[in-house]
């Protein structure tokens, strides 16, 4: 079952949120270095996995739209 626009939208906000979020840990990280440089991978991957859902999301709507 597809989502309805609203369902969308409201996934929209929220992966929004997520990706400010993660956006916000990658640019700390960057700060903190070469502290936590471990983590330069994961947090990098997870701010990219979220951005892609995001655009996925918003091509979705712009589609019902």
């Amino acid at each position: 079952m597809s989502e309805s626009a609203e369902e969308l939208k409201a996934r929209v906000k929220k992966l929004s949120v997520q990706a400010t979020n993660w956006k916000m840990n990658l640019h700390d990280l960057s700060e903190e270095l070469p502290m936590n440089w471990e983590k330069i991978m994961e947090t990098a991957q997870k701010t990219h996995d979220i951005y892609a859902a995001l655009t996925e999301a918003r091509k979705q709507l712009a589609a019902l739209e």
